[in-house]
């Protein structure tokens, strides 16, 4: 069998390496996995780099939370998985449902847990799901990491209602999976983004506002002009502290700000906004298994096809991870278990 790992001491990506591995054993409780594509996060980027939690990783790490496939074989005990039946991973291997809690990891892609770029996964029951039936396997590979965090930030605590206005930032894989989501229940979509092009692309999928944030350095003030001086209803924050003081201008009265990202720097803005506008600001950290059965079967009821924006073979790991972080992102990048 064949895995890519991150190299002990890890700081870049050329620390990756595809090496060869003992196949998994299914022992009892547990499900084994044949990943047919995989997806990458942020995330992914920061662990292979040393910047995630903990730091450089400690021990070769199997990389990556997301990847959609098939059962091959079932352990002792097993009764929700069959082999033959089509299943991702579930980013946090212990968070069935319920609120967040602390014990709800590990989770995959990092130290301890294992992670899923690997022609075989034994995991446990629990943390395995079942993919839409109206998904390809590289589509079904989006949700366990972005796909949970945008059902969270968008049904997690304040449900959006149909005409209700959602603030998406950026065009990242969250993003994009966020707007899907927010279009299909009926909500009005304002988009930001530094490229006039990905705007364009981004109002082909259903935005009906979009703003230039180059060309609008203020750019809250321009969302509170497109709409009237409503702003939104809830904010996908994926910048973090260097946009979220725009977010908090942007954000409607009574409504919310899902705080997601850690992309920019920046001081932390003083958050009397908020307070004078009965806003809320709720910290994001992926979902729940039940979250996530939620989303694929919205997924399913509505036919919402995740947008990849480019697909790399398994060989090709290392080049994924270089796209992924360049500037010409947009949505989802994914690797298949086949040359694309």
């Amino acid at each position: 069998m064949r895995q890519w790992i991150i190299r002990k001491g890890a700081s870049s990506i050329d620390d990756l390496m595809l090496i060869d591995a003992p196949a998994p054993v299914v022992q009892a409780g547990e499900v084994l996995i044949e990943p047919h594509a995989w997806s990458l996060n942020y995330r992914d980027q920061a662990i292979v780099q040393g910047n995630y939690f903990g730091g450089q990783v400690s021990a070769d790490q199997v990389p990556l939370s997301d990847g959609a496939g098939i059962v091959v074989a079932v352990g002792e005990g097993v009764t929700r998985f069959s082999p033959g039946d089509r299943v991702a991973g579930l980013f946090f291997q212990n968070w069935a449902g319920g609120p967040p809690r602390a014990d709800s990891g590990p989770a995959l892609g990092a130290p301890p847990a294992k992670g899923m770029l690997a022609e075989q996964v034994a995991l446990p029951e629990i943390g395995v799901t079942s993919i839409p039936s109206s998904l390809s396997f590289e589509e079904a590979a989006t949700l366990p990491c972005a796909g949970a965090t945008a059902w969270n930030a968008l049904f997690g605590a304040r449900p959006i209602v149909a005409g209700e206005t959602v603030l998406v930032i950026g065009t990242g894989g969250v993003s994009l999976l966020a707007m899907q989501i927010a279009k299909a229940a009926g909500a009005k979509l304002v988009v930001t983004s530094s490229s006039d092009e990905k705007l364009e692309r981004a109002r082909a999928l259903g935005a009906s506002v979009t703003v230039n944030y180059r060309q609008h350095p203020e750019w809250a003030q321009k969302v509170l002009e497109l709409t009237g001086g409503h702003g939104a209803d809830k904010v996908i924050e994926v910048g973090g502290v260097g946009t979220l003081g725009q977010s908090m201008q942007a954000v409607a009265f009574g409504g919310e700000i899902a705080l997601i990202g850690v992309l920019t720097q920046g001081d932390p803005p003083n958050p009397h906004g908020l307070m004078m506008k009965g806003a809320s600001l709720r910290g994001i950290f992926v979902g729940s298994g039940a979250m996530m059965a939620d989303l694929c079967a919205f997924i399913d009821q509505h036919q919402v096809k995740p947008v990849i924006g480019r697909s790399f073979g398994f060989e090709q790991a290392a080049d994924a991870y270089r796209y992924q972080a360049s500037p010409a992102l947009f949505g989802k990048v994914v690797i298949t278990r086949t040359q694309a």
